[in-house]
């Protein structure tokens, strides 16, 4: 049941100001935390990165070493100045944010300076927390470094403004951070101007915009140019502002059409716009309102503040915006309403945008620092959460944070003086899901919400709470005077809302009890001193620090498969059962034969459906993101709505749907979380960024349609999907059935006497060699040749040949191409390195360069974007990622399972590069390997999976958004 909200406890009278004290809770005074470590030397390795003999933390795992030494080591690589070690990467972060603390004078005394230095160096050493990105880039090397990774700008109805506007953004994103900004300041595109004429409007602007953001994009940069555009549902161009990402994708239709080139780098390409931003309408209540009746709503002249043109039934416009989702997953939808209520500065200026990632909202031109938190290192081997590791933590990563906002640089000046005036930190978690998990909690369940509700609680309670304590020391934040009431306010909101989670759903009891406490505390503190942070925590999408940290999930996500890669610190990789089924199993009570037996089909299958000894009831424990136990639609909305309370800011998070999602779920979803209090919503329902834009089978839907007719007429039968599943279990069954009775032994169709081939010649890492494919009369593969790999003799050479022979052995008994491709792709170990071969520009071993060339040749052009293939087809399929047109999945195989090269199997005329496109959707749903995924990344050409609404890459760290 719920309870009544207590009153605090504190005294509520001035208090004079008392000086900041640390304590410790991790090391101990003498015993420096490297010294509590075992350490080792590694090879990094990612991409063409290489870096020998660094030293980690022998508990980091193979992959963190990769990306922490190719990301965030600093010094030109092979130079004496060169970081090698975790320590000195640590020490410089540690030692520099502790050295501006006694500079500004934070600390009572050098013990506790020396405290704070050693407790915040056990902190990230032991991957318990983690900065943003731009902190482990630059603080201690740059002179004043930029630690912020999240920006919001302004605009005004001017030419200057808008001008200015571009420059800004230039700048920021030219330094590897995103920005957003809103447009509603700008007049309609039919307002007068007032010399004459009608303004151009924001949408134009945004097509400028666009191009500038692309051209920094191009300009060298690893990383795409991140960008939030909002607009107000009430602004007279809220229509073309839906519909401008979609019609994009009408024209890229025509153009290809036209026969114009639209590859990544045709001239085609360049024309399709709107494609380097994230698109959000900004709604009121008084709009959801409206929709709830059905009831009309204006459009308001930014000129004059009155209606302008006709009414629109503002169902109708909800209706345009789920529709526009639906086609290429934009616009999202940020509440304006909930935002504002929430905020704790209102007199100095509302809330009109976000950052790219939807996560940090306040006053425009403002900054934000962000920070994470690994929950699992928290669970006590129980099961229980540690609340006074947690809180302590919450201590000091807060108190690290807020001392880098003084020192740090930012891009423009306004920027700069609001950063320090508001002093806005982002204080957040990961690993949520597997938590969860660990537990035997369903994502989808009240256990799971009430327990992510009371983390939230607690850690956005306890960030106020030591917030009030700094500014006991240092003072508050410049613009608290004047928002004093509004401030002291929400923080009595959060407070309340902590007594409003049901006790039955969490079933963790002191961890609720602890949020709750931890508010009363946070809001008697703030009476008395104020608070030295305006705002404290968002959810970030925690991209690349959530693989610094080792975690199975990111941010507030569930796990998005239950499988990983685990790579080998000698080299190679191996597929195992994700970390977290395990310790779930255990907590579900299941004995270690049947973990041992549970994980093993996890591995071998990708998924736990059908995994023996496993009940049914417990399915649902194992749900992730996509595939097929994904989380429903509404799982992931009443998780936000849960937690959304208890964070200063709001939650980057894209809400998964299936492709067969309507409209009306979309524009379902939206009105759910207005309704639960979300600020902001965004939608990736499967194969909308590609199943509208762009194909690979060489027959569009309205060929397949006229075959059907045709086959109708003829009398032949017409099957459902259900029909056809059940028709091929059948057969299945039947196979199976046969096989065991030794009634089917397995049939070798050789290879002709006289056959054709297709030779490639070959280099990876300075070592040559040429592949043969030899062919069956109907051009599926059936044999390879692998020539002058190594000297004759070596066991290079002679490995290769058995290999080779091996495959060709498994294709001619029919084992298909696309599974041997599957299961030696990416497998790594030496010689790996950069190829001359720009469809696979680098191989991790010659198996993985082999079998992806031998796909390049004969499986479809799905299987080899998802295998990071770069072959026209693909290319030209990526034009869709840079219209927000990603990855699409489906098509048919061939026969025999072998495949068939495009080059030498009958196909249709010859078609324009373009001719991949169609606005129709695949007749197959998209693929998924366990994982969303997303586009090569075009850091190391490895496959880059969906975190919040960015992606990130798994093997080097590179992300699209806020790092």
């Amino acid at each position: 049941m719920e309870q009544t909200t207590p009153h605090p406890t504190l005294e509520t009278t001035s208090r004079p100001a008392e000086a900041l004290t640390v304590r410790r809770l991790f090391t101990r005074p003498g015993v420096h935390p490297f010294d509590a470590v075992e350490w080792e030397l590694r090879t990094a390795a990612v991409g063409s990165f290489l870096q020998e003999d660094v030293e980690f933390p022998k508990s980091w795992s193979q992959n963190a070493t990769n990306i922490v030494a190719q990301k965030y080591f600093r010094g030109q690589l092979n130079s004496p100045t060169r970081e090698r070690s975790v320590k000195q990467m640590v020490s410089r972060v540690s030692g520099t944010i502790a050295d501006w603390g006694r500079a500004r004078g934070y600390f009572a005394t050098e013990e506790d300076g020396d405290t704070f230095e050693a407790e915040l160096t056990y902190i990230l050493l032991n991957q318990i927390a983690a900065f943003n990105s731009p902190v482990w880039f630059n603080v201690g090397f740059e002179e004043s470094p930029q630690c912020s990774a999240c920006f919001i700008l302004s605009v005004e109805d001017t030419m200057e403004s808008i001008l200015d506007w571009n420059t800004r953004e230039g700048r920021i994103f030219r330094g590897g951070s995103g920005s957003g900004i809103n447009l509603s300041n700008i007049r309609g595109s039919m307002e007068p101007l007032a010399k004459g004429g009608t303004a151009s409007g924001p949408v134009s602007f945004m097509r400028g915009a666009d191009s500038w953001a692309g051209t920094i994009k191009s300009g060298g940069k690893t990383r795409r140019a991140a960008k939030m555009v909002v607009l107000d549902v009430d602004h007279p161009d809220i229509r073309e502002f839906i519909w401008c990402k979609a019609k994009e994708e009408d024209k890229a239709a025509a153009l290809r059409d036209a026969g114009f080139d639209m590859s990544i780098d045709g001239d085609g390409f360049h024309s399709i716009q709107y494609q380097n931003a994230n698109n959000s309408v900004r709604v009121s209540d008084e709009f959801m309102h409206a929709v709830e009746d059905d009831a009309d709503w204006h459009l308001i002249a930014r000129t004059t503040g009155e209606p302008v043109g006709e009414p629109i039934k503002a169902r109708e416009l909800m209706r345009e915006i789920a529709e526009a989702a639906w086609r290429c997953a934009d616009p999202g939808v940020q509440y304006d309403t909930t935002i504002n209520q929430w905020h704790t500065s209102p007199n100095s200026g509302r809330i009109n945008a976000s950052n790219p990632c939807s996560e940090y909202m306040h006053v425009d031109d403002s900054a934000c620092n962000l920070a994470s938190l690994n929950l699992m290192k928290f669970r006590r081997p129980d099961g229980s959460f540690d609340v006074e590791m947690f809180q302590h933590s919450v201590d000091i990563i807060l108190l690290a944070q807020e001392i880098v906002v003084s020192p740090s640089s930012y891009p423009t000046k306004e920027i700069g003086e609001n950063a320090r005036a508001f002093r806005q930190l982002g204080i957040g978690y990961a690993n949520l899901g597997a938590y969860l998990m660990a537990n035997g909690f369903a994502y989808d369940s009240d256990e799971g919400r009430g327990t992510a509700a009371a983390i939230t609680a607690l850690m956005t309670g306890r960030a106020y709470a030591q917030s009030a304590k700094i500014a006991a020391a240092m003072g508050p934040y410049d613009r608290y005077a004047e928002n004093r009431e509004a401030h002291n306010n929400v923080m009595r909101m959060h407070r309340d809302a902590s007594y409003a989670v049901p006790d039955s759903a969490c079933t963790d009891e002191p961890l609720l009890a602890a949020a709750r406490d931890t508010w009363n505390e946070a809001v008697a503190l703030g009476e008395l001193y104020g608070y030295r942070n305006a705002q404290a925590s968002v959810l970030a999408p925690t991209g690349t620090i959530s693989f610094l940290m080792d975690c199975d999930t990111t941010g507030i996500e569930p796990d998005f498969s239950l499988v990983k890669y685990k790579e080998l610190v000698g080299g190679g990789n191996m597929i195992i059962a994700n970390r977290t089924v395990p310790m779930a199993l255990r907590t579900l009570g299941y004995g270690e034969a049947t973990i041992e037996q549970i994980e093993a089909y996890v591995a071998e299958h990708g998924t736990i459906v059908g995994a023996p000894g496993l009940a049914a009831e417990h399915l649902s424990v194992f749900d992730v993101a996509v595939g097929e136990r994904a989380i429903s639609a509404s799982g992931h909305v009443k998780m936000m709505g849960a937690v959304q309370p208890f964070l200063s800011g709001a939650i980057s998070k894209t809400v998964n749907m299936p492709q067969e999602s309507t409209v009306d779920d979309i524009a379902e979803a939206y009105i759910n979380a207005w309704r639960l209090g979300v600020k902001a919503l965004a939608i990736y329902r499967d194969g909308s960024k590609t199943a509208q834009a762009l194909r690979t089978d060489a027959q569009d839907t309205k060929e397949l349609d006229a075959k059907a007719s045709a086959a109708l007429e003829a009398g032949e039968e017409i099957f459902t999907s259900s029909e056809v599943d059940v028709l091929v279990k059948a057969a299945v069954e039947k196979a199976v059935s046969k096989a065991i009775a030794r009634e089917d032994e397995p049939l070798r169709r050789r290879m002709p006497r006289e056959r054709k081939s297709l030779t490639h010649k070959f280099s990876l890492g300075g070592h040559e060699g040429y592949i043969t494919a030899g062919m069956y009369e109907d051009g599926t593969v059936g044999e390879i040749f692998l020539t002058d790999i190594g000297k004759e003799g070596s066991t290079l050479r002679g490995m290769m040949n058995s290999f080779a022979t091996a495959i060709s052995i498994s294709l001619q008994y029919g084992v298909p191409l696309e599974t041997l491709v599957r299961k030696f792709a990416y497998m790594r170990f030496e010689p790996e390195g950069i190829t001359t071969n720009p469809e696979i520009p680098f191989a991790k071993s010659m198996p993985d360069y082999i079998m992806r060339w031998l796909a390049s040749r004969f499986l479809d052009a799905d299987v080899q974007e998802e295998l990071g293939i770069l072959t026209p087809e693909v290319r030209a399929k990526k034009i869709g990622e840079d219209f927000n047109a990603g990855a699409s999945g489906g098509s048919s195989r061939p026969a025999n399972g072998n495949g068939t090269p495009k080059a030498l199997a009958p196909a249709p005329a010859a078609q324009a590069p373009t001719s991949a496109l169609t606005e129709t959707p695949p007749v197959i749903p998209a693929r998924l390997m366990g994982l969303d995924l997303g586009p090569a990344c075009n850091n190391c050409g490895g496959m880059m999976q969906r975190t919040g609404s960015c992606y990130t890459c798994s093997s080097c760290g590179n992300n699209t958004g806020c790092g």
